[in-house]
């Protein structure tokens, strides 16, 4: 038998509120999971899986309704409308990261000059 996690474990698990769940699964980000026979949720591997995921896409300001259109099409298994946003995504994070690279490189010249005016290195004669 699947091992299975409340809505407390899977909070625990991914830092994600019990109520941002639920609101994930009201605005059908996630499937409505099973239910125990007293009517809790119950949530298996694959539930957790997917709730990381979303939780990855949003950190990398993926907006909620472009998540909700992925997991529309992966819901449908239309693998290539989820390899299509997923690889336009990818490229959105790439250029993020060249920028902030970019960005990175001026502090760090910035820093350098100033460590070098502090200890003065950068000093004339």
């Amino acid at each position: 038998m699947e091992e299975t996690f409340t809505i407390a474990e899977i909070s625990q698990k991914t830092g994600l509120s019990q109520d941002t769940i639920r609101y994930y699964e009201k605005i059908k980000l996630l499937p409505s999971p099973k239910r125990s026979r007293n009517g809790q949720r119950e949530y298996v591997q694959l539930d957790l899986d997917r709730v990381l995921f979303v939780t990855h896409l949003k950190r990398t300001h993926m907006l909620l309704k472009k998540i909700q259109e992925y997991m529309k099409y992966s819901f449908e298994k239309n693998d290539d409308q989820c390899y299509n946003m997923l690889d336009e995504h990818k490229n959105k994070i790439e250029a993020q990261i060249t920028e902030m690279l970019a960005t990175l490189d001026i502090l760090n010249y910035k820093l350098n000059h100033f460590q070098e005016i502090k200890t003065g290195k950068h000093m004339k004669p």
